[in-house]
């Protein structure tokens, strides 16, 4: 029996009396560890360094415990439909981690103390799970909390999902997702932050800091996973799993920004994607695993599979079989294998024929087990049992869903400043099947969300509108042909003298597994739109979906329209607040709505075109219906010229440059200015403009304020190649924000 320091409280209440005594007197003496047969490991002393433990528990491990702890299985009842088990499985007591579909502690540390009792060295398993958006206080989708342009308040989202599921027996999420995404058919364009770099760079870095706090081993800290690395969100043609054909110029120059800046924010560990990029698989792809990852990147996480990545291999046709794609996966930097048991099934025979180095292998388990370190689950394995009345649902934990809510929306129409609506409206019809529904606005991966849990729109309007006769008809299913709800959809909006019409997405049309083919809403519900524009009421459109939408049937029948997404729990009073004006918009489109699918893809920073002003669509505009950074206020901003420090600059000098903007309306409001960058000559050509920066203050009505951004123009002015190499080029450079432009020089 050995005793620390950690563990001396509990060991004296299980002593007897004299064994009591005798401890406390060695304890006086200075004795801080003791062991029957000899000193304490020093994998066990908290005090030595997590280095020192690491290499100390390593080296006195079997083959078989290492390769374990390179396992990952599930324990509990799987909530994801697109990741079916044959059949329930034996867990390993010395199994390295487990995806915990539970949310009780106590079940949690029965599995944990398994490890720790019944194994040889203890060494405690890690737990993880898709938190994604929330936990149990669900908040707005990723794709939404982009539109806030307010990382800060993702940051604290990220916080209360972290203190919710360590209380619940989560160590580690598999969040953020940070694929940069421009096809909205693509179903998990819901999960990302939308179609620029730059934007995924800052949330995802925002996300890391919420999850994992200022340390892993915080009581209220989990760690944080990027994903997918890397291409997905290029599938062909939006359709999941797919084979994705990324340039070596688009892999760094639009998908690896946001890794390297997720990698320097200190994320704990990356999922390697499902997707064929350009004919080698990215969980078998070294180049990006190992060389960019590990060795230039110097990333001392460990890279977890996707569900099944490693095994489908075989079907993307570059492994013959389970034990090749092992090989494969693992020799090319991919350290933990979820679901499939192809490393403990082949990694021992793979060894034995030297295809595999032991250096490989104890460079992948010393990963894992300074994760494992850096939790402190070593030293305190176990969770506090408390009631789900502690752990969920914290008034503040709702008010912080709730901000970020408010400005995730987007105001995207306002016709005759229609809205705010003022709460002295007598007669108000809300209709439409979005409208009574609190299971779909928590929108997927809602983890342990409730449809319950969330305020509908309709209870939320009764409540800001009390003064007001609220006249509700569903009008609609989400699809279908059913249109005998019409009658009763009509009648309300004839009574009434405003329509808020709320149409939209199910949840379970977005996320993973649910590419569309087209982005319009079904028929049904553009159909109802239609014959309530009939009765000649103008109708305020309010749109809940986990992707751009394609609207240009709808747009021209509403009056306003607000898009907000799947905003969470507190969706409905932050839709309430906006719509009576309690509350100004300020939320602006991380992503471009297409006119139509027929777009795609369209995304605000395209290359330009051999001839600029000709190879446009012959049947319709070629432009899409709101592009990137688009968004409405209730109040409007005036931008002065941008101000310059300097017209011309060295490449080892910073550049300044102010705007001044001008709240000239009535009301406060806060704006987002978008700083863009356009290099209109290089050797590699440059998108026609690129966002660098921006920054979102709140500024009374009547009133200004100067933003500032500093150019650094390595960071700012220089495009990498496609091998990653940057390259800092002299010549003109012009600078964006609102609606003015200025030029500057860059000497060579």
């Amino acid at each position: 029996m050995c005793i620390i320091d950690t563990q001396k409280n509990q060991l004296l209440k299980n002593l007897s009396v004299m064994k009591k005594i005798t401890l406390f007197v060695l304890l006086l003496l200075g004795t801080r560890a003791f062991c029957a047969d000899g000193p304490v490991p020093v994998y066990k002393n908290p005090k030595a360094s997590i280095d020192a433990r690491v290499e100390d528990l390593l080296k006195r491990m079997t083959l078989e415990e290492k390769i374990l702890q390179l396992n990952q299985l599930t324990a509990g009842r799987n909530n994801n439909p697109n990741n079916i088990e044959g059949k329930d499985r034996d867990i390993p007591a010395g199994i390295g981690s487990l995806i915990y579909f539970g949310s009780e502690p106590g079940y949690r540390n029965l599995i944990q103390k398994k490890a720790m009792e019944q194994t040889r060295l203890g060494i405690p398993v890690i737990f993880g799970y898709d938190v994604i958006h929330g936990f149990r206080t669900v908040y707005p989708i990723s794709l939404g909390q982009a539109c806030s342009f307010n990382p800060q308040l993702v940051t604290e989202a990220c916080k209360v999902a972290a203190k919710e599921a360590r209380l619940s027996g989560v160590d580690w999420t598999f969040s953020p997702m940070i694929d940069v995404a421009r096809d909205p058919r693509w179903g998990r364009v819901s999960e990302g932050y939308g179609e620029d770099p730059y934007t995924n760079a800052v949330f995802g870095v925002a996300s890391v800091k919420g999850y994992q706090g200022k340390s892993l081993s915080d009581p209220y800290s989990v760690a944080a996973c990027l994903k997918h690395y890397i291409g997905y969100g290029l599938s062909e043609g939006g359709r999941d799993y797919h084979y994705a054909d990324v340039s070596p110029q688009s892999l760094w120059e639009t998908y690896m920004p946001p890794y390297e800046a997720g990698v320097k924010a200190g994320a704990a560990t990356i999922m390697s994607a499902f997707n064929d990029i350009s004919g080698t698989p990215a969980s078998a792809n070294y180049y990006t695993l190992t060389e960019v990852l590990k060795n230039r990147w110097h990333f001392k996480g460990f890279v977890v599979s996707d569900w099944d990545a490693i095994q489908q291999l075989i079907a993307q046709g570059v492994a013959a079989d389970r034990k090749e794609a092992g090989l494969k996966a693992f020799m090319a930097g991919v350290d933990m294998d979820m679901s499939d048991d192809i490393y403990p099934q082949n990694l021992k025979q793979l060894i034995n024929e030297k295809k595999v180095p032991m250096s490989r292998v104890d460079d992948a388990v010393r990963r894992v087990l300074r994760l494992k370190f850096q939790l402190g689950l070593f030293d305190h394995p176990y969770v506090t049992v408390t009631d789900t009345t502690q752990r969920y649902l914290q008034p503040a934990d709702k008010e912080a869903a709730r901000k970020l809510a408010e400005e995730s929306m987007v105001l995207l129409k306002n016709q005759e400043h229609i809205l705010p609506l003022s709460t002295q409206t007598k007669q108000i019809a809300v209709i439409g099947p979005v409208a009574n529904d609190g299971e779909d606005l928590i929108g997927n991966w809602s983890a342990h969300g409730r449809g319950a849990d969330a305020e509908t729109i309709l209870g939320s309007l009764k409540k800001e509108y009390s003064n007001s006769n609220i006249n509700y008809a569903k009008g609609c299913d989400f699809d279908g042909n059913n249109e005998s709800g019409f009658e009763e959809a009509i009648a309300a909006a004839q009574k009434s003298d405003v329509i808020i019409l709320c149409l939209g997405e199910k949840k379970s049309w977005t996320g993973e597994n649910t590419s569309r083919s087209t982005i319009a809403l079904p028929a049904v519900q553009e159909k109802l739109a239609a014959e309530l524009k009939k009765t000649g009421k103008p109708i305020i459109l309010i749109l809940s979906n986990g992707r751009p939408l394609e609207l240009m049937r709808l747009e021209p029948l509403a009056s306003a329209i607000v898009e907000i997404w799947q905003p969470g729990v507190a969706g409905g009073s932050a839709l309430a607040n906006i719509l009576s004006g309690r509350v100004n918009p300020s939320g602006k489109l991380s992503i471009t709505f297409p006119l139509t699918t027929g777009q795609i893809p369209t995304y605000y920073d395209m290359r330009q075109a051999a001839r600029p002003f000709s190879g446009k669509y012959q049947d319709i505009p070629t432009n899409p219906l709101y592009w990137f950074g688009h968004g409405l206020s209730y109040t409007t901003f005036s931008y002065g010229n941008i101000k310059l420090s300097s017209d011309k600059i060295t490449k080892t000098q910073k550049l300044i440059a102010e705007v001044e903007v001008a709240n000239t309306g009535s009301v406060n409001g806060k704006e987002t200015v978008l700083w863009f960058i356009s290099d209109p000559v290089a050797s590699i050509s440059r998108p026609m403009k690129e966002l660098k920066y921006f920054e979102k203050k709140e500024i009374a009505a009547g009133q200004k304020t100067v933003y500032k951004f500093e150019i650094d123009p390595m960071r700012d002015l220089s495009f990498p190649d496609a091998d990653g190499k940057r390259h800092l080029e002299g010549g003109d450079f012009y600078l964006m924000a609102g609606d003015q432009k200025v030029k500057f020089q860059l000497a060579d």
